[in-house]
């Protein structure tokens, strides 16, 4: 497409769209931002817009437009949204959304035919452009992606993406794109009707052509199915079913996904004029919400790191990668380094049985793509071709980084590093994947200290999008540059944090897990201490998380951080009785929760029950009786993760507030619609903290005790975030 396009388009100097007419009469508009690496919308393009379709109207016999982009690989990014922060109060982002819609009625009445081409991300504002089109081609390639990812801002769409996107492809199959965010594929985008077609990149401005010179064409009804639901008859159950599930999954803590409800429920029942006027009144509401001001600075955030090297120094370039064990961490690493990062891998465990695990880890969910149709079998094959394993160092040699994924054990940790510089060239760098131990502890026995760091995975690796990189006092700016880059390529959003017992993500966790473990001490029932963190916003409660990662797991790092930052650390006496009772959790199904498999008579659900196992509280000498309030629970567990955050800032263990809201929010799920515990903490101002603080200190202890910033902070009435 590049080259026919440098043959029929003429460039306009630091114009965002240039207007040109083919032989054929076909005009193409080119959407390409000066300056910028992705195209994105704003307001201000509106005018230049006008402009060229102004230019269009002029030309003698035209018989269409096609709209491209001048960008290789993005279409439209989507809109600008940082111009949401330019916005004051919701009558102007009302305004703002108003814009869009007026600029894309324009291209949906047009009187001539509009097809977009679209090739790369077509996202956001950029989808609800090519669906004012009146038809849509995109290309096959794998970085063509479509969707409406607003909802993850807490937004909706809001240029008539809400009423366009449930009339072209179908009312479920839109609420389904706009609640989840979730982007297509080509073939995805045809097979729902996104798209008219899906064809090779070097004929797409071809086969667009050929759709204007069709003309404008009726669109096939859509099927019976889809027009049932959309019917008065089939409406209310749709919508009831939908709210309820949605509901199920946002626990009031959204209202971005009700709205996106609403106003498609209204442009249908009450018309598309009147469904746009909703449209853009909620999004003005939304986008003043704290919940999207929250996820925006999260967007934000995450947005900065991607942009950092973190550190001083540009990385090396990494063209092979090591994985040292084959368990659960060890296959996980290894198979987003392959998949994501496309790089080779070569895997050694001290047995066979380790590297076919760790293989078969990636091939599961290779298949399971497969099985999806998210992936072609030729290109499972060529990902599976990357991952390599053997039982000695044969294939390190090459080898730009070691990952080490071995037991938790110090001693051998050591052994690995020892043996890594013996069997790897001089420029290699070991990352241990550590949960708790020191690694100016694990550099003690390098020849090449300035080589070693840590590289902390969460589980499971392929879902988890967070790494800690711990740097010791002597590791090199390259080692940490080189360390970010290949969490990048492994699409990892990557802190890098102190070299201190916890790091930051389990340092944090702990007294909150803790807390959990004294409430149950009090006799508060499981369910109903992880039902008040659920219902608060957390993915998953504190007494669950810890039998989905393994209490041995949770556990192993408690006694290091009592030994190194002090008792407010120590946990309940429970947790030493449920480990001598074997119970490890999920993994062994033993653990606070029950995992046998329920079966009815004529079938296995095959899912286990997440209830209770009523035994731990024989076991732990407890009758369960619910006293606490969910919302003292959720309180007495939150405000020590609060106060160690803040220690952590204090100590430097996290560069900023804005890694430590990335850390919690990506590393433990803390709830992102607060936007991370120092924007929560702003949110509620530091004088509330610490009036709570000391008010459980006075109720349980001094494990509650309110840290010296804090104080200091609250004398002051400062913010993290100005």
């Amino acid at each position: 497409m590049a080259q026919a396009e440098k043959e029929t388009i003429m460039s306009e100097t630091q114009s965002v769209f240039s207007f040109s007419v083919r032989d054929d009469k076909i005009g193409v508009i080119t959407i390409d931002v000066p300056g910028e690496k992705v195209n994105t919308l704003k307001a201000e393009f509106v005018e230049q817009f006008l402009t060229v379709f102004e230019k269009a109207q002029q030309v003698s016999g035209l018989k269409g437009l096609v709209i491209v982009s001048g960008k290789p690989d993005t279409f439209i990014a989507g809109a600008d949204i940082t111009m949401i922060a330019g916005c004051q109060t919701q009558q102007e982002a009302t305004k703002l959304a108003e814009k869009g819609q007026e600029l894309f009625a324009r291209i949906a009445n047009y009187s001539l035919p509009i097809v977009a081409a679209i090739h790369g991300a077509c996202l956001g504002g950029g989808l609800e452009l090519a669906l004012a089109c009146h038809a849509r081609v995109c290309s096959l390639d794998d970085k063509t992606r479509l969707g409406l990812p607003e909802v993850q801002l807490g937004l909706l769409p809001g240029s008539g993406g809400t009423q366009r996107l449930p009339r072209l492809i179908g009312v479920s199959s839109a609420l389904d794109m706009m609640l989840t965010g979730r982007q297509l594929k080509a073939n995805q985008a045809k097979r729902l009707g996104v798209v008219d077609d899906a064809v090779p990149l070097d004929i797409l401005l071809d086969v667009a052509v050929q759709y204007v010179k069709k003309g404008i064409i009726k669109r096939k009804p859509l099927a019976w199915s889809q027009r049932l639901l959309a019917s008065a008859l089939g409406r209310p159950l749709l919508f009831q079913m939908v709210q309820q599930k949605t509901r199920a999954k946002t626990h009031g803590h959204y209202p971005a996904p009700e709205r996106i409800i609403d106003v498609v429920r209204t442009g249908l029942e009450k018309g598309q004029k009147t469904g746009f006027r909703a449209e853009a009144k909620a999004f003005g509401e939304l986008a003043m919400s704290p919940e999207s001001e929250a996820l925006r600075s999260l967007f934000f955030a995450a947005t900065s790191l991607k942009n950092e090297t973190g550190s001083s120094e540009q990385p090396a370039k990494i063209k092979h990668v090591g994985i040292l064990g084959g368990g659960l961490m060890g296959g996980g690493i290894a198979s987003v380094t392959a998949t994501r990062g496309n790089l080779p891998v070569r895997i050694k465990d001290i047995n066979e049985k380790g590297i076919n695990q760790a293989l078969k880890y990636t091939w599961d969910l290779l298949s399971k793509r497969v099985k999806q149709r998210r992936l072609k079998p030729l290109e499972c094959s060529r990902q599976m071709s990357l991952l390599s394993g053997s039982t000695d160092y044969i294939g390190f040699k090459q080898a730009d980084i070691v990952v080490e994924a071995v037991f938790e054990d110090l001693v051998l940790k050591r052994k690995m590093v020892s043996e890594i510089e013996t069997h790897t060239k001089p420029e290699t760098i070991f990352a241990s994947n550590t949960s708790s131990l020191p690694i100016h502890q694990i550099a003690e026995v390098a020849k090449r200290p300035e080589q070693v760091i840590g590289l902390h995975y969460f589980s499971p690796v392929d879902k988890m999008p967070l790494v800690e990189v711990i740097p010791h006092a002597g590791t090199s700016e390259k080692t940490i540059a080189t360390a970010v880059a290949l969490a990048k390529k492994q699409g990892k959003t990557a802190i890098v944090v102190g070299d201190k017992a916890g790091f930051y993500v389990n340092r944090i966790l702990s007294p909150y897990i803790n807390e959990a473990g004294y409430c149950l001490v009090e006799g508060e029932p499981v369910n109903h201490i992880d039902k008040a963190l659920v219902d608060f916003g957390f993915p998953i409660g504190p007494i669950n998380l810890l039998d989905e990662v393994g209490i041995d797991v949770g556990t192993k790092i408690i006694p290091v951080l009592v030994e190194q930052l002090g008792r407010r650390f120590t946990p309940p006496a429970i947790l030493d009785a449920v480990l001598n009772d074997n119970r490890k959790g999920k993994k062994n199904g033993r653990g606070f929760y029950s995992y046998e498999v329920k079966k009815s008579r004529f079938w296995s659900f095959g899912k286990s029950s997440k209830e209770v196992d009523s035994s731990i509280y024989s076991l732990l000498k407890i009758k369960p009786n619910a006293r606490i309030s969910p919302s003292d629970i959720a309180q007495r567990c939150l405000m020590p993760m609060l106060n160690e955050a803040v220690r952590c800032l204090d100590e430097g263990i996290i560069r900023s507030p804005r890694d430590g809201d990335i850390g919690a929010v990506f590393g433990i799920g803390f709830p992102p619609f607060l936007g991370g515990p120092f924007r929560y903490m702003d949110k509620l101002g530091s004088n509330k903290v610490v009036e709570i603080l000391r008010r459980l200190e006075q109720q349980h202890g001094e494990r509650f005790a309110p840290c010296e910033r804090l104080v200091q902070m609250a004398e002051q009435n400062e913010k993290f975030y100005e």
